[in-house]
């Protein structure tokens, strides 16, 4: 679940086209029933393939990088991390009028965790930094840039201007002057001058599966690559609640300016995606009021 990219140009997908490209491309999954699986997600729609297995394409042009992305570094990360990732079963081709680059991947079990419903916060916040600790420390040579690993300044100009918008949203509730105090604090926070390091750059937690509270996998890695160890300290405030924040922090070892640009990459997407999704994406700005409400709280 993403709010990273544009989507004008988008192609439609159905039921239809997945079963004619699976059929043309994978022949020995001829047949499986296909089904349309509901997703929070804006990037990508993804097809349940038989009981073992997902399809998933881009809708849109700006899609198709990841799934590239995914195809090429996913099996090269799996190994070297303890929550399990999602396995590329095939690397579709455009063909049948679609124009771009999709995957088969196996299905992976569990559910979407959501803020104020965990059952177990505290472990999940501790498998959450055991997942982001190894993501650091992988050393495979060769990284991209991760989508939002940039300076935290880089997104001074969409941040500035989503509050704006809020502003003329007074239904919305939100303190624009509140959250602009916190974004220019952050701003004059010391940037990261360390290496790089690995992330995953969109740990939303529509991106997370939990099983009996614990999680049990981490999906859509389109955003992956190298940056800014903030950029992996979102469910901080778009998931856990202030006791499992304080854990998930200590179990990082995370210094201060480090966190406070976290908090700030996290509400910037907040904002940016409330205004934008209010209307069309109920999970997605119901997320972003969630995080607004919980960095404003933890000033």
């Amino acid at each position: 679940m993403s709010t990273r990219h544009a989507h004008s140009g988008a192609h439609p997908v159905d039921d239809d086209l997945v079963r004619r490209l699976v059929a043309r491309q994978f022949p020995r999954w001829a047949g499986l029933p296909v089904e349309r699986f509901p997703s929070g997600g804006t990037v990508n729609a993804m097809y349940r393939l038989g009981d073992a297995m997902v399809v998933r394409l881009p809708l849109a042009q700006g899609g198709a990088p990841d799934v590239v992305r995914e195809q090429e570094w996913l099996p090269r990360l799996a190994p070297l991390l303890p929550t399990p990732v999602p396995e590329v079963l095939g690397a579709g081709e455009p063909a049948e009028g679609y124009p771009w680059p999709w995957s088969v991947y196996r299905w992976q079990a569990g559910e979407n965790p959501e803020a104020g419903a965990l059952s177990e916060p505290v472990r999940l916040a501790r498998d959450l930094a055991g997942f982001v600790a190894r993501m650091r420390d992988i050393t495979l040579p060769g990284a991209p840039a991760a989508y939002r690993g940039g300076p935290l300044a880089s997104l001074d100009t969409p941040t500035r201007a989503a509050i704006e918008a809020l502003r003329a949203i007074p239904e919305e509730g939100v303190d624009c002057d509140a959250v602009a105090a916190v974004w220019q604090d952050a701003l004059r926070a010391p940037a990261w001058d360390g290496p790089p390091v690995w992330l995953h750059a969109d740990l939303m937690p529509g991106n997370l599966l939990v099983r009996a509270g614990r999680l049990s996998s981490v999906i859509d890695f389109g955003c992956m690559g190298v940056g800014d160890p903030a950029c992996d300290l979102f469910p901080a405030w778009n998931l856990l609640p202030a006791d499992a924040r304080k854990v998930f922090r200590e179990a990082l070892d995370v210094d201060d300016a480090t966190w406070t640009r976290g908090r700030a990459r996290t509400l910037s997407q907040a904002l940016i995606a409330l205004p934008h999704y209010r209307e069309t994406n109920p999970a997605m700005a119901r997320n972003a009021r969630h995080v607004i409400r919980a960095v404003l709280a933890d000033r």
